[in-house]
């Protein structure tokens, strides 16, 4: 072990002289996940693991904790175990990305695959909510319309972040004259509740049913209004409307 301790501390030098990016980054992602992100990506450095191995590896504990949500019954222990395994998928995920600038930079392969997890994950994380509470919440159907509500913001704001970030690339275009706010963690601190940190650690009560249903709500209206202001935003900084679009 101590053989690999100068390439640990070597790798987590390089990668504090060279971060990512916090423009638009909410506070758990920010000062929580990538830092551990970077400790678990100096660690795959040193041990000559590629990115693609630990975006395999982030996707196992992601899905473990998903797979829990809607088939383990919610007690305290299960709650914190789901806790457990988003947090270590999520950190994971930050760190493939900071293990492929280790390495000289990503692939499109290896962006495709990080992309493909993320979209699962969006795509699945509230209907597990969904099961849970019609397993074993005793709810009325309606109340069920919640986390269906929350999948579509949330995958509507997935693909929204993904789309506009793809058309910045081809395109060359949008505006960046907020660029020093949005860099700012007061920014970081407004746009908490959109983080997906953030949920996950509303799922440490998800064995205390009113609890999680109210904080939950709470997370959905949130992002709603957060979703409409960042569609309105978006929009604007591609620039002006052209003629040519169909």
């Amino acid at each position: 072990m101590s053989q690999q301790t100068p390439g640990v501390r070597e790798a987590l030098a390089s990668l504090r002289a060279a971060q990512k990016s916090n423009s638009g980054a909410p506070a758990y992602s920010r000062f929580v996940n990538r830092p551990i992100g970077r400790v678990f990506a100096a660690v795959a450095f040193a041990w000559g693991r590629t990115p693609d191995q630990v975006t395999a590896v982030s996707a196992l504990f992601t899905f473990a904790g998903i797979a829990l949500i809607a088939l383990a019954p919610p007690t305290l222990l299960t709650s914190l175990l789901i806790v457990l395994f988003l947090v270590l998928g999520y950190a994971l995920d930050s760190a493939d990305g900071q293990l492929a600038r280790l390495r000289g930079g990503g692939s499109p392969r290896g962006e495709w695959l990080d992309h493909m997890v993320d979209a699962t994950k969006m795509a699945t994380i509230h209907i597990a909510v969904l099961i849970c509470w019609w397993r074993f919440y005793d709810l009325q159907p309606p109340m069920l319309l919640i986390p269906l509500g929350f999948q579509v913001v949330a995958s509507v704001f997935f693909f929204g972040v993904i789309l506009t970030e793809l058309i910045r690339r081809v395109g060359a275009t949008g505006t960046t004259s907020k660029a020093a706010f949005r860099n700012s963690p007061l920014y970081a601190l407004l746009v908490l509740p959109a983080d997906y940190g953030l949920l996950i650690l509303v799922f440490a009560t998800l064995w205390v049913p009113w609890l999680f249903i109210t904080l939950y709500t709470a997370l959905l209206v949130v992002n709603a209004l957060i979703l409409i202001a960042s569609v309105v935003r978006w929009h604007r900084s591609l620039g002006p409307s052209g003629a040519g679009h169909a």
